[in-house]
């Protein structure tokens, strides 16, 4: 008995994982405390420990209210960025970042001021969910943190561009179990993300066997998800058999492009094909190329964009092949951005963002392949490809007279 007392006043004194718990309470006088994960003697000797006299309670003082843990970590630079660019004394805008936590201007803090933090008003995030969601997100949890740790396993042993790959993919990944928990997308587009990371970091990594296999399943899966979207909703029309054509023959351009040999042409073709059905999908409901500042200036860029590549084209079937789809992709970004400009709300703006991003892609392809080396091509040419598809599919929707009923919530579709 007197050994154990002994050994428990020694786990009190030095090491108590426990009274870490501490550190990550918002309660006013456990703030700032108990900074050691593990031994508390730092914390005893620097004045900074805190016994657990009260019940802790967890969380953040500005309620966070998200589960995106991109966002968790970013948030408070962002709010800082707002500080820094409302307040009106230059001096400020830098003392914003160099400050302790919580000081702000003067100036900000009367224009946009924040309530005090009450501790009666502090409530647990918990946005509803069935229970299939939670299932399947603690299943993808699960996995995930399988990743992780596989990750930090071989981290010492791995080159730096294989750690930073997987773990971004992995860091894409949890953001989209939280996006699914929060209700901005379905089960399927989770799916979709993750396949299209694994095809992004398979490729990246010359894990070719593995890629062969992401790269056709991310489109495969788009039209699953888009394809159900419409059924549940009822509304299989017109717009939805565009978008779902567009998806294919972007698939047939992903195999012919995968492929070894010279299927380059036929890959651009099926991609050009796939733009055409993308200039009709944003039609529906719309005039033709709304904005002309937009077409100028999509033109305008594919023009430079060919003047530049004009060197390496020494065939003149490739020539005209890629003038054509060169025009093509400019027009399909310029019916996006006039769309945009004409319906002014956010799914619209995302959609035209994902054209720019689908041109954004070609053109790091067409640079790759006639002009120079990109370092890391497959990495920026699919992380941008995937971005365009998804942005797309997950926001586009009919407009107009002739719309088709919105998608059901029951999917988790968050346009």
């Amino acid at each position: 008995t007197e050994q154990v007392g002994k050994l428990g006043w020694f786990d009190r004194v030095f090491c108590s994982p426990s009274n870490h718990r501490v550190h990550h309470a918002v309660n006013d006088h456990y703030l700032d405390r108990n900074y050691g994960g593990i031994l508390v003697l730092w914390d005893r000797l620097f004045g900074t420990f805190r016994e657990e006299d009260k019940k802790c309670v967890y969380g953040t003082r500005g309620q966070l209210d998200s589960w995106d843990p991109l966002w968790a970590n970013a948030e408070v630079y962002w709010a800082l960025l707002k500080d820094s660019w409302h307040t009106r004394r230059w001096g400020d805008k830098l003392r914003v970042w160099l400050k302790p936590p919580g000081w702000r201007p003067s100036d900000v803090s009367a224009r946009f001021p924040k309530l005090d933090f009450d501790m009666a008003k502090v409530s647990t995030f918990d946005p509803p969910a069935s229970r299939a969601t939670l299932w399947f997100a603690g299943v993808q949890f699960a996995l995930l943190l399988l990743g992780v740790s596989t990750v930090l396993w071989f981290a010492e042993s791995w080159p730096t561009r294989e750690l930073a790959v997987w773990s971004a993919a992995l860091a894409v990944g949890y953001w989209a179990i939280g996006a699914v928990l929060q209700g901005r997308i379905s089960v399927l587009e989770v799916l979709l993300i993750e396949v299209a990371a694994l095809a992004t970091a398979t490729s990246t990594l010359g894990l070719l066997e593995l890629h062969f296999i992401f790269k056709p399943m991310t489109m495969l899966v788009a039209i699953v998800f888009v394809a159900m979207r419409a059924m549940e909703s009822g509304a299989r029309g017109r717009f939805d058999a565009l978008l779902m054509a567009a998806l294919a023959a972007s698939l047939a351009g992903d195999v012919f492009l995968m492929l070894p040999g010279g299927y380059f042409i036929p890959g651009l073709a099926s991609f050009l094909v796939g733009h055409l059905f993308y200039i009709a999908l944003f039609h529906r409901g719309m005039p033709w190329f709304p904005s002309r500042r937009a077409l100028l200036g999509t033109l305008g860029v594919g023009a430079a964009m060919y003047a530049w590549v004009w060197g390496g084209l020494n065939d003149p079937v490739l020539k005209v092949a890629v003038a054509a789809y060169v025009t093509v992709i400019a027009l399909m970004t310029a019916q996006a951005i006039g769309r945009a400009q004409v319906q002014r709300d956010p799914a619209s703006i995302a959609v035209a963002v994902g054209a720019c991003f689908f041109m954004l892609s070609d053109s790091l392809i067409a640079i790759n392949r006639f002009v120079q080396t990109v370092p890391l091509v497959s990495l920026w040419v699919l992380s941008t490809y995937y971005m365009a598809q998804i942005l797309i599919v997950h926001n586009a929707r009919s407009v107009g007279p002739s719309a088709e009923p919105l998608p059901s919530s029951r999917m988790g579709y968050a346009g």
